[in-house]
């Protein structure tokens, strides 16, 4: 088997673009800050490793070949190109400079994003941030398969290889159709509710398990069988009295709860779920992603 020709240095093209350029060992070697007999060694070096002759030497000048002359044409070609991926590469150094992609569960995308969009948007202002909502099982695959940068998630939920940063801690509200028969708001309490009164998502949906655990369902007799597949579909059956449900701090004055009849109100002894921004444990992004989360972080505390 006949290994390939090991291919020149930049450095090598660096010295072939400049003597086509200079047409003189001399001047060549200067402007590649080298001294003159080092020079002259490098040149026939490539000409041995390429295997043809670059240069006619004589007393007075330098005259390039036919073969140098092309040669020397495709090296600043690829110099350029190498120039080109070292701005890329610089260009690059934020990730908040380029493209985003950003993975959010649909139980906290209706309530954080409008709120915090216009912040972000605001400090980084060069960010081109794609949006993906999805189930958290899913997120965290593409996660973990690169095909998110960063996700948005609802903890406790099982993680892996991912580190995490802290943006809300919040705590659930009980919500019902104003002058509803089915509970007395006063006087809410799991243990009282009727059977099949009350409506959650459907399995898959984080929010189920985190609601059923902070609100203290452990029964599942008041929970109704038709479970919704969305929190738009939820909100519309509270709103049309078809049972109460249990809403994450983040619903207050969202847009989902406008020109409906649903209030809320807290429950005292209720437990909380944590919002957290996730990346990958081996990203390099990492110090770009905490700047990322401290701006959705402030602009949740206002």
């Amino acid at each position: 088997m006949t290994l390939a020709p090991r291919p020149p240095t930049v450095r090598q093209l660096q010295y072939l673009s400049a003597l086509d350029a200079e047409q003189h060992f001399g001047r060549a070697a200067a402007s590649c800050h080298i001294s003159q007999p080092a020079f002259s060694v490098a040149i026939r070096e490539l000409e041995t490793l390429l295997g043809v002759s670059l240069v006619d030497r004589n007393n007075r000048r330098v005259t390039m070949t036919r073969a140098g002359r092309d040669l020397a044409n495709q090296a600043r070609l690829v110099l350029r190109d190498l120039a080109q991926l070292t701005e890329l590469a610089a260009a690059r150094q934020s990730v908040l400079e380029g493209p985003l992609t950003l993975g959010v569960i649909p139980t906290v995308a209706p309530f954080l994003l409008p709120r915090c969009l216009p912040a972000v948007r605001e400090h980084f202002s060069k960010l081109k941030l794609y949006i993906r909502e999805d189930r958290s099982a899913e997120l965290v695959e593409r996660l973990a398969d690169g095909e998110l940068d960063v996700v948005v998630l609802a903890l406790p939920y099982p993680l892996e290889h991912v580190n995490t940063m802290p943006l809300l801690r919040e705590r659930f509200l009980l919500a019902y159709r104003k002058g509803t028969n089915l509970i007395d708001p006063g006087k809410f309490s799991v243990n009282r509710v009727t059977a099949a009164s009350v409506l959650l998502l459907e399995d898959g949906h984080c929010l189920r398990e985190h609601a059923m655990a902070a609100c203290k369902v452990r029964d599942l007799e008041p929970v109704n069988d038709f479970a919704a597949s969305s929190l738009l579909t939820l909100i519309e059956m509270v709103d049309s009295d078809l049972g109460i449900t249990f809403l994450p701090e983040l619903a207050i004055g969202s847009s989902l709860l406008h020109q409906t009849r649903i209030e809320t109100r807290p429950l005292p002894d209720s437990g909380s779920r944590d919002i957290v921004l996730a990346w990958r444990k081996s990203s390099s992004d990492e110090q770009d992603f905490q700047r990322l989360g401290n701006v959705i972080r402030e602009t949740l505390r206002t």
